[in-house]
């Protein structure tokens, strides 16, 4: 397998350009058993999330498998209800209690909603202490980000957004990389929506690269310098993502696949106040 690649966050910190996500994951086996194969598959970034409960099980694949955090990348997210200055503090030492480590690799607000500076002011304090090595926010519109990243003391190192060949980001891009913030990308398949895994295009590249309409999208958005972090339960899939190494889209074809962009969520909208009304009340 060819190696996956790093890019450098604001503070110097390398990250992995491809990772694995366990999002949703809500059994704890099944989390544990499909972080190993992705660790043996030579997945070494794992991006996880305080509500949904899977941090012990991911420790616990970590250490039957061997490998040193220092090998390793890990991320979490603080949600909603942990959300304030104290409660995101106190949550983060349970994370790294959780996983059994005395730092985190990356910590970011799981929601732009609620106390949400205070939460990050605690991830300042634990970024200072060294028990974080990079912060940052996640489904950050680029009018709020902007706000924020002018009264924070530390630059997000990443905003993880939605981000796929179907809403391509370009507009929050030019925000982000202005004040230095890395896109990360989640959904990087679009949940399989706008019949994603046999779009014409994206089937029609791969058949020249000998690739797959999904290992395409994914190779696009890593040329395009966005981190992704697919999620699968299944091994011939896990290592399908990885497959995207070995392999360089042309400048023709990265046309193609940005004549795509329709720009705009598949999702749920940040600015739809019925959605943001249903996740504050569900604390995510």
């Amino acid at each position: 397998m060819t190696a996956i690649k790093n890019i450098k966050l604001n503070n110097g910190l390398e990250m992995p350009l491809e990772g694995f996500s366990v999002a949703q994951l809500a059994d704890a086996t099944k989390v544990k058993d499909v972080v190993k194969a992705a660790l043996k598959l030579g997945y070494r970034s794992i991006d996880m999330a305080q509500n949904d409960h899977q941090e012990a099980a991911v420790s616990a694949a970590i250490k039957e498998s061997g490998l040193p955090h220092e090998q390793l990348f890990l991320t979490t997210k603080v949600g909603l209800a942990n959300a304030g200055a104290k409660p995101a503090y106190d949550s983060v030492l349970r994370s790294l209690q959780a996983l059994q480590t005395d730092y985190l690799d990356l910590v970011l607000i799981h929601q732009p909603l609620g106390d949400y500076y205070g939460t990050y002011h605690a991830l300042e304090a634990l970024y200072h202490e060294h028990k974080i090595r990079a912060i940052g926010v996640a489904n950050f519109e680029p009018d709020r980000y902007v706000d924020f990243v002018k009264h924070v003391s530390v630059t997000p190192a990443i905003n993880q957004v939605e981000a796929h060949v179907f809403n391509q980001q370009k507009f929050a891009r030019k925000w982000l990389q202005k004040y230095h913030t890395q896109i990360e990308a989640w959904g990087p398949f679009a949940a399989g929506k706008n019949e994603f895994f046999t779009n014409q295009i994206l089937t029609k590249i791969g058949e020249d690269y000998g690739k797959t309409a999904a290992q395409v999208g994914l190779r696009f958005l890593v040329q395009e310098n966005i981190i992704v972090n697919p999620k699968s339960v299944h091994p011939k899939r896990l290592a399908e993502n990885l497959g995207i190494w070995d392999f360089e889209l042309s400048d023709e074809d990265m046309e193609r696949i940005r004549n795509l962009d329709e720009a705009q969520t598949f999702f749920n909208d940040h600015h739809d106040p019925a959605f943001v009304e249903e996740l504050s009340d569900l604390k995510l």
